[in-house]
């Protein structure tokens, strides 16, 4: 089965929060916030990747409204890590515009999904 786009973008998005928790890591000795951004940022396409096997509609509309909720949570953690000075503004704003998109393609996603249900 070809992958699509959210897949792809998720899946690239949680090599860079991986590799942006080795950085705060072992450049900042930064483990509380950069744990969470990890679970949360890895757990988007975790959740993406496994409603690829759901075994109903609602079952796949429920797992990607879970990778929303993650991103909208990843989100939090980089705005708290901006602001508390352990990555830049540049590293924010190139990584917060990542989690945007898969924001907008899992809004997207989960609306049309809902949409067609209720037809």
């Amino acid at each position: 089965m070809k992958e699509t786009v959210l897949q792809k973008k998720s899946k690239a998005f949680a090599v860079r929060i991986i590799r942006m928790y080795q950085f705060l890591c072992e450049e900042k000795h930064e483990y509380v916030l950069s744990k969470q951004v990890l679970r949360s940022g890895t757990s988007i396409g975790a959740n993406v990747r496994e409603a690829k096997r759901a075994q109903t509609t609602p079952d796949f509309y429920a797992k990607l409204f879970i990778a929303l909720k993650e991103a909208e949570e990843t989100e939090y953690w980089l705005e708290l890590l901006v602001e508390t000075d352990y990555i830049s503004q540049s590293m924010f704003e190139n990584i917060y515009s990542d989690n945007e998109e898969i924001i907008k393609l899992l809004v997207s996603s989960t609306k049309t999904i809902k949409e067609n249900n209720t037809k």
